[in-house]
């Protein structure tokens, strides 16, 4: 079995210790650690962190091996310092069944560069219609707890109401994108000065928030868990806020985009920009940031989204929606929460590993930096400065809207269960 000892890196951002794993744990923690015949990284500086956990990337396989696979989406979690991804549910065909769940799964042990829990679709064919398999893909090789039809809401409110009952059983969670579809027809952008400047069709706030105050009463109702996805505006930031006050076993997410870019940048007509939910605006960035900083929001989920080259080199209409992000999403999350002086380190490791390894119910992810524990770990150089330049990306697809963009922070080293799948920044 491997030794590695990472000597002198800053565990969650705190006074600099000496990390030894053994195998696939952590051996000792401390000061002066040595071990014979261990390979030593040398981490004056660098902050060692829990493995990042994703609680919403979209891997494309099956169906569209085009945008991405299985293996170059994984190859990209853990450059950006992913231990594990959970896998949403629109491929093709649609993860609704368990054979579905169970492929993805397999593909992503196969795979090796980070654990790979599938998310089963809420309804059949994400029609929002009749319910999928969702005992069976629980019950299956996957162990699905998390169903979600993203990329569409389960706008039936009879059926949102039975999916929650039916996860209950076996302590499961519906995660809603938070869509009323008649409010959003022909929606391009966030509707406001911008949209109306532009003369694109607007995408209104309320059309977030309506679906949330509606999800959190129907999860009150039912005694059950749904978490919101990919939450946008500061409307919806006080509707979680008033649900957590209540005790209801509410959580929520926020994307990094959301927390750095706003509506402004559509001015370009660069469909980089365009992304569901869309980039709203500075007033509801701010408000992102404060809810994630005191815990109203509980995660950051990148909404890892990937496009070939000629769905989004078109038209604004005519684009698809959606951005890469696992390759950048904690140097955004440094910059916009670390830098600013919202969060330290250690929140990090609590909103990027933490919560959302607990939220999914990921066991063997989240788990602190201590002897005994799996070694899923990231380790981050946060004095590093670079310009984002998607030609060396491992993901298959270049769609990210920080090209050319200076960010802050690289990970150095990822270890998956002890085992290196980055070092010094590249794939092991």
């Amino acid at each position: 079995m491997t030794k590695i000892l990472v000597r002198g890196a800053r565990v969650l951002g705190g006074a600099a210790r000496d990390v030894l794993i053994d195998g696939e744990t952590i051996a000792e923690v401390g000061a002066g650690l040595d071990a014979d015949g261990a390979t030593v990284i040398e981490a004056d500086g660098l902050v060692l962190l829990p493995g990042l956990v994703d609680l919403h990337t979209h891997l494309r396989e099956p169906g569209r091996e085009d945008s991405e696979t299985v293996l170059t989406g994984t190859r990209a979690a853990a450059i950006g310092g992913f231990t594990a991804v959970h896998a949403m549910a629109n491929t093709f065909p649609v993860a609704d069944t368990a054979g579905v769940v169970e492929q993805v799964w397999r593909l992503g042990r196969e795979s090796g560069y980070c654990d790979v829990q599938p998310i089963g679709a809420v309804t059949v064919g994400l029609e929002g219609k009749q319910l999928a398999e969702l005992g069976a893909m629980h019950d299956s090789a996957a162990g699905v707890r998390v169903f979600s039809d993203d990329g569409k809401c389960v706008d039936d409110a009879v059926i949102m109401r039975r999916a929650l009952e039916y996860v209950k059983a076996f302590d499961g969670v519906v995660a809603q994108h938070a869509q009323e579809p008649r409010l959003t027809e022909g929606a391009q952008m966030n509707e406001g000065v911008v949209s109306a400047e532009l003369g694109l069709g607007g995408w209104p706030a309320v059309a977030e928030e309506s679906i949330i105050a509606r999800d959190v009463l129907l999860a009150a109702h039912v005694g059950s868990r749904v978490h919101i996805c990919h939450l946008s505006t500061a409307g919806s930031v006080e509707l979680v806020r008033w649900a957590k006050s209540k005790g209801w076993n509410v959580t929520a997410e926020v994307t990094p985009h959301h927390l750095l870019l706003t509506d402004e940048l559509v001015r370009s007509y660069n469909p980089v920009y365009k992304v569901n939910p869309p980039l709203r605006t500075e007033a509801d960035v701010l408000a992102l940031r404060e809810a994630l900083a005191d815990g109203t929001i509980d995660c950051v989920a990148t909404d890892h989204a990937p496009h070939p080259h000629e769905d989004k080199d078109c038209e604004w209409a005519a684009a698809a929606m959606g951005m890469v992000g696992l390759e950048t999403a904690l140097s955004v999350v440094q910059q916009t929460m670390v830098d600013t002086g919202l969060l330290d380190w250690a929140g990090v490791a609590d909103r990027m590993s933490f919560r959302p390894a607990r939220i999914g119910r990921l066991d063997g992810h989240g788990r602190p930096v201590s002897a005994g524990e799996p070694a899923n770990l990231t380790l981050v150089d946060p004095a590093y400065r670079g310009v984002v330049d998607p030609a060396g990306f491992a993901s298959r697809s270049r769609n990210t809207p920080y090209e050319g963009r200076e960010l802050p922070g690289r990970v150095t080293h990822t270890f998956l269960r002890g085992r290196a799948t980055v070092v010094d920044g590249n794939l092991a």
